[in-house]
């Protein structure tokens, strides 16, 4: 049986300026036909795409840290979704710590199409990823007044950790369990993302849906990663392999850590001495 092998993004296949090498390219292009490799990042369905078009993506790819498992075709595996009600009571909550969510959703099922609101009160971290990262983006629109969608994908938060901790333990008490709250840092923008999201939109959960769509075992998969949010993930898995610029929380539960960075192609060279 072939064996499965699924990469975290952003700081373990991507290179800190956010884009994956001609070498990394390559290695996969090549073994892909050789062992089953797929993704599993926080990022959005449309975003990953856009990252990854030169590669061959043949498997599911699990996005928006678990909310959603999809083939490129478009065939929607499994969703987790928070419904308008929750959002807009997490919302409402976030007010009274000044600070308020961008909210991206699915609008679309047939066409996995996703909304991207903006709240009209940024903050210098909010303000800073938009005009670097999405200008361009089409999902985006500014919202006067945000407030949660039907099919919310996850509410995210970033700022400093000194507001993001305390609203993280807030709403930990407001919602216990209907939520799943992910708060880790972001070294591209030297802040904290404080992420919600629906209590199965995790990458465990998620790679749990890919075993049973293609049949295959825990043992037999290997995945890699740097952050707090694939931990669950190598628990699960048979191998566990951080990168070397991994969190040190990440790289404790890792059984591999790799000697090479994100930015020096680490999980495409394990790749290609190991398929």
């Amino acid at each position: 049986m072939q064996k499965l092998f699924i990469t975290d993004l952003d700081h373990t296949f991507l290179h800190s300026n956010q884009t994956v090498s001609q070498f990394s390219k390559n290695i996969w292009n090549e073994k892909v036909d050789h062992a089953m490799l797929s993704i599993a990042t926080a990022r959005s369905f449309a975003k990953t795409n856009d990252f990854l078009k030169e590669l061959k993506l043949n498997f599911p790819l699990i996005t928006l840290d678990g909310a959603m498992v999809a083939d490129r075709e478009k065939k929607l595996i499994d969703l987790n979704v928070l419904t308008k009600e929750i959002g807009d009571a997490i919302i409402e909550e976030s007010k009274k710590f000044d600070i308020f969510p961008y909210v991206i959703a699915l609008s679309d099922h047939k066409n996995l199409d996703e909304t991207f609101d903006i709240p009209s009160q940024l903050n210098y971290y909010q303000e800073r990823l938009i005009k670097e990262s999405y200008t361009l983006d089409k999902r985006l629109s500014y919202v006067k007044n945000i407030r949660g969608a039907k099919e919310t994908l996850k509410l995210v938060y970033m700022g400093e950790e000194k507001i993001l901790r305390p609203l993280s333990e807030h709403l930990k008490k407001i919602f216990e369990n209907n939520i799943e709250i992910k708060l880790a840092p972001e070294n591209y923008m030297q802040c904290y993302f404080l992420t919600i999201l629906h209590p199965l939109s995790d990458k465990a959960h998620a790679l749990g849906k890919v075993h049973e769509y293609l049949n295959v075992e825990a043992k037999n998969t290997t995945v890699f990663g740097d952050g707090l949010n694939d931990i669950g993930m190598f628990k699960l898995a048979g191998t566990a392999i951080a990168v070397n610029n991994a969190l040190d929380a990440v790289k404790a539960e890792a059984n591999i850590v790799l000697d090479e960075s994100n930015d020096e192609d680490a999980v495409a060279k394990y790749l290609q001495k190991n398929i």
